[in-house]
């Protein structure tokens, strides 16, 4: 009887251990000690996702080598009594938000490895017992402000490396656990429990002003927070790579201040000129010439450091041409803000003889120019600006000079930009709301004359969050087709005066039959039905009762006869 009773007994031990560790996963391993179960999976490739079916009351996983990709919302959901988590040398990118969820009890988190770029932080809520979080050999280039909100508890931290560049000090000011150190006497810190451990070297850090508060807190770091590596190493910039965050002296950040030797220089033609610009900013800013809006290319530029934050830029051009001559812009922008100067550089022929249409000088209107057509409109409309184009019929485009100005309506002078040749667009950008602006295109830098210019209205002010749905409405007033046009015509342009208008058709027929032999064709579609939406809308100066009866009979006689004037009605414009 005893000898049946034995056997009983070592059979239902043997059922129990079947039953245990038959729900271990294929190809890992299932271990049980003091400290509770473990499930322990190193076999290459094993997975291609974290398992669904995990055993429950595992206090510690160890997957790595698996090469899963991703950590899905409640991937670890059955598994409430775990403490140990490790996932490292996995393919991890993504960390859903509620990737965690479920684990009141983790204490230890390893993701050592992976391909992580950026952790959500905010994930953390879900593990308030953490103490410790290893995040080494990943890819992490951001550390937010709020990253420690959520780990009051947390020993130890690794952050090595990584390609954190730059990152603030109140990453760690709203650090719960920081925060109760600062609160305490110095003897009381120094008896709080265990050292808080920091790894953070072997990162790319840029040592330049954004990282001043930073580099202040690692200098300031005392018992119980220790680093695991104190000599933190400068990446960039060049002139402070290899440093030590000890050695090194940052700056409060300065928005770019850029400057000039002479902003007017006159040289003969085949002369050799090296244009050059002083940048100072913190941080380095990124520097560039423009000439007639374009960046120059075609041209040998050059930097050089002069100081610390002084950046000096050099602009090579051999042998002056005529074509050469104009304003040469050399802007500097960094994250702040941005900064530039202009000079003019005009070219005479060996001969003393300047050029006469150097851009920068107000030239009177010649004969020739009362007879170039442009063709100008709000080609785009953006949140914060409007693009304009034109088209100019012109004898010589590829030495023609426009000139923008551009202010609000109100102001007396107007913001003057140069255009160079073969350019026929340009935007403006940062409108101010509910604002009347003006925007004029002038030939060979003109004085604006009417006719020349687009005035507009931006909407009423928005709050941000719609501004980054809406387009500001911008209603044209006033759209001039033409730089100069014929005197007749000119009268019907800016007092919309349509009672005018068959007399100037006549007249113009008239001149065509005169000069159909010579002269060349230029088509425009519209051009009268445009104005008359335009006065229709209240854009323009109403007319009176009686000029709008006879605007009415010039409408009448003009859609009876459109089909054989709409060739006409083009080439008055």
């Amino acid at each position: 009887m005893d000898i049946i009773c034995f056997l009983l007994v070592i059979l239902l031990f043997n059922i129990g251990a079947h039953e245990a560790y038959s729900q271990c996963l294929h190809g890992c391993s299932c271990v049980e000690d003091r400290h509770g179960r473990s499930l322990i999976c190193m076999e290459e490739s094993a997975f291609g996702a974290i398992p669904e079916n995990l055993p429950d009351a595992m206090t510690k996983i160890r997957i790595e080598k698996s090469h899963f990709t991703e950590i899905p919302r409640g991937a670890f959901s059955k598994t409430p009594a775990l403490e140990n988590l490790w996932l490292n040398f996995n393919d991890i990118t993504v960390i859903n938000s509620k990737g965690l969820e479920g684990l009141g009890n983790l204490t230890e988190l390893r993701l050592q490895g992976n391909k992580l770029r950026s952790v959500p932080w905010t994930t953390f809520e879900d593990t308030p017992a953490l103490k410790i979080l290893d995040l080494k050999h990943n890819q992490l280039d951001v550390l937010p402000e709020h990253a420690l909100k959520f780990l009051p508890g947390l020993t130890y931290l690794d952050l090595s490396f990584n390609r954190l560049t730059v990152i603030s000090r109140e990453v760690f000011q709203n650090w719960p656990l920081y925060q109760k150190l600062q609160s305490m006497e110095e003897r009381e810190a120094s008896a709080f429990g265990p050292n808080v451990v920091l790894a953070l070297h072997d990162n790319a850090w840029l040592c330049d002003c954004r990282l001043k508060g930073f580099v202040e807190f690692i200098r300031s770091l005392r018992p119980p927070i220790i680093l695991m590596n104190s000599y933190l190493t400068c990446s960039g910039p060049d002139f402070r790579a290899g440093k030590f965050f000890h050695e090194v002296e940052l700056r409060a950040c300065m928005k770019p201040v850029v400057s000039a030797p002479s902003s007017n220089i006159s040289l003969p033609q085949g002369a050799n000129i090296t244009l050059r610009c002083l940048a100072k900013a913190r941080p380095d800013p990124s520097v560039w010439w423009t000439y007639g809006l374009k960046i120059i290319r075609g041209f040998h530029e050059s930097q050089e450091r002069v100081e610390e934050d002084t950046i000096r830029s050099l602009l090579v051009i051999p042998s002056l041409h005529a074509a050469d001559r104009g304003v040469y812009t050399c802007t500097a922008v960094n994250f702040i803000g941005n900064s530039s100067v202009s000079i003019l550089l005009e070219v005479h022929s060996p001969d003393g003889s300047h050029s006469s249409v150097l851009p920068g000088l107000l030239a009177a209107p010649g004969a020739r120019d009362e007879n170039v057509y442009i063709d100008i409109r709000i080609a785009k409309q953006t949140v914060r600006g409007i693009s304009i184009k034109w088209y100019a019929a012109l004898d010589r485009p590829a030495e023609t000079w426009f000139t923008i100005h551009f202010g609000r309506a109100d102001a007396d002078k107007k913001e003057m930009i140069y255009i160079g040749p073969g350019i026929h667009s340009y935007s403006v950008s940062d409108l101010m709301p509910a604002t009347k602006y003006e925007i004029c295109v002038t030939l060979k830098n003109q004085a604006p004359r009417p006719g020349q210019c687009i005035v507009f209205v931006t909407g009423s002010d928005i709050t941000e969050m719609e501004q980054r749905e809406k387009l500001i409405h911008i209603v044209v007033i006033v759209l001039a087709m033409v730089l100069a046009v014929p005197i007749g015509m000119y009268a019907c342009t800016t007092d919309t005066r349509f009672a005018c208008l068959e007399g100037i058709m006549e007249s113009w027929k008239n001149r065509r039959r005169e000069s159909a032999t010579s002269g060349m064709e230029r088509e425009r579609q519209g051009t009268f039905d445009s104005l008359q939406a335009a006065s229709d809308e209240d854009l323009v100066n109403r007319d009176s009762s009686e000029d709008r009866k006879v605007r009415r009979r010039s409408d009448d006689r003009l859609h009876k006869g459109k089909a054989d004037h709409s060739r006409l009605t083009a080439e008055l414009y």
